[in-house]
């Protein structure tokens, strides 16, 4: 049997809310606190270009005081590569970023930004730092990612999640297809965007998977019933997905 499927927390827009009015409260690394004690396996923050939300000290805080692993998102930009370096976080997911947009809109061009991407990867994995690339299911920039030298691809699930009926079941088809082509060449697959609990479970049962980063749709649940709640109701929501999969390859 695979390992469980891991849960990456992603704490951008408590961020965001405590922005709003340019105070303390509430405090993201807090919130990384509370989601490692209910259930994340990992801590997700993207320090943006213009740093709309987490902020520089958010990194060193959640790297310093979280018994957790961090997955450091960024642009493949020069400041970031500092920061990332500097820090040395587990792990660095590389990411588009355009300044006017409200969220990531897609996954990155491995194969039209190879050269310049290539420099990133290996500095990054020269410090130790696990690279990952937000990239489309598309098995083309997946063995992209592989000549890029990054040893783990997360797929961009926010078409999927914003699609219903048969278009969404063909994104899914996708995404199925995407990690087991993964697998096949040596990438470690991960998952994330845009899941939520009416949504996560196809995609937890891809045995291919081995990790979900998911974040907005939890800090918004957490308005509701509490971080701790909503955590804990998507591990369990994942988990028992996987298990019914697994079960389901072993009968």
């Amino acid at each position: 049997m695979k390992p469980k499927l891991r849960l990456g927390v992603n704490i951008d827009h408590v961020a965001t809310i405590r922005n709003a009015r340019g105070g303390v409260y509430p405090d993201p690394v807090r919130a990384a606190k509370l989601a490692a004690a209910a259930g994340a396996d990992g801590i997700t923050a993207h320090l943006r270009e213009d740093r709309r939300h987490i902020r520089d000290e958010d990194i060193q805080r959640i790297n310093s005081e979280v018994d957790k692993p961090l997955n450091f998102e960024m642009a493949a930009t020069a400041e970031m590569l500092d920061i990332a370096l500097k820090h040395k976080p587990h792990a660095a997911c590389i990411v588009p970023e355009k300044r006017e947009e409200q969220t990531t809109e897609g996954g990155l061009d491995a194969i039209g930004g190879h050269n310049h991407l290539k420099p990133f990867i290996r500095q990054l994995a020269d410090a130790g730092i696990r690279v990952s690339l937000f990239i489309e299911p598309d098995p083309i920039q997946l063995d992209a990612a592989v000549s890029l030298g990054a040893p783990v691809v997360e797929l961009h699930t926010g078409r999927y999640a914003e699609l219903e009926g048969v278009e969404q079941d063909t994104e899914f088809a996708r995404i199925e297809a995407a990690a087991a082509h993964a697998e096949t060449i040596g990438l470690e697959c991960h998952a994330g965007h845009g899941l939520t609990f009416d949504n996560v479970a196809p995609v937890a049962a891809i045995t291919s998977v081995v990790e979900l980063n998911i974040g907005h749709f939890l800090i918004g649940e957490a308005i509701f019933s509490g971080l701790d709640s909503a955590i804990r109701r998507m591990r369990s929501l994942m988990d028992k997905a996987r298990a019914d999969a697994e079960g389901a390859r072993s009968a």
